[in-house]
């Protein structure tokens, strides 16, 4: 009887967090000079937040995904989609889908979403913290950033929190430049090139 011998292969593939950083790092440096007034409009932040916001996220989670990395692939994800849906909503706004839907569009309904985003992001949060304190400060600027923008959306001391966000923002792009610089020149060199802080070791054991 013939026994049939059985082989697993493995794929080795590289980090992706680099690149997802790097399209998180792009697109809030762009969108915070809108929010900071130093540039106006939102004609040109719009192919950014599709390709670097989105498109470079959504790559990194699908590897991330590939690596058996639940926490990056959902992170990586959930914000490429935000940016998705945020490219979109500036679309309806500018009337790029005709002047019915940029008419009829309540900002408000926006609040909800970066309320939903909020809570998500208080969570991953908490995750960031055993990973390493780069990425865990690049999430509580996330965070400032989405109670910024839900408090502004509904209306709260607009002018307070909308200066929050654009803050947050721009937080966010320097601190995701460094995190993608680190990544890769760590990996490259095979050393601690750019140091980004050990984890917590709060929830899990340092090793």
């Amino acid at each position: 009887m013939h026994k049939e011998s059985q082989s697993s292969i493995k794929i080795v593939t590289a980090d992706p967090s680099a690149i997802g950083l790097f399209g998180l790092a792009i697109v809030t440096l762009v969108a915070s000079s809108q929010k900071l007034g130093l540039t106006e409009g939102l004609s040109l932040v719009i192919p950014w937040a599709l390709f670097l916001g989105a498109f470079a996220q959504l790559f990194a989670c699908i590897h991330d995904a590939k690596h058996n990395n639940t926490f990056g692939m959902t992170a990586f994800g959930a914000y490429a989609f935000f940016w998705f849906a945020t490219a979109g909503s500036w679309l309806i706004k500018l009337g790029a889908f005709g002047p019915e839907l940029a008419s009829s569009a309540d900002g408000k309904q926006l609040g909800f979403a970066f309320a939903g985003y909020l809570v998500f992001t208080l969570f991953m949060t908490i995750g960031a913290m055993e990973t390493h304190k780069v990425l865990f400060f690049i999430f509580v600027l996330i965070d400032l950033l989405f109670l910024g923008l839900t408090l502004d959306a509904f209306g709260v001391v607009p002018e307070v929190f909308h200066t929050l966000a654009a803050y947050s923002e721009l937080g966010i792009a320097l601190l995701s430049l460094y995190g993608a610089g680190a990544a890769v020149l760590n990996t490259h060199f095979g050393r601690v090139f750019l140091p980004v802080g050990r984890p917590f070791g709060i929830f899990k054991p340092r090793l």
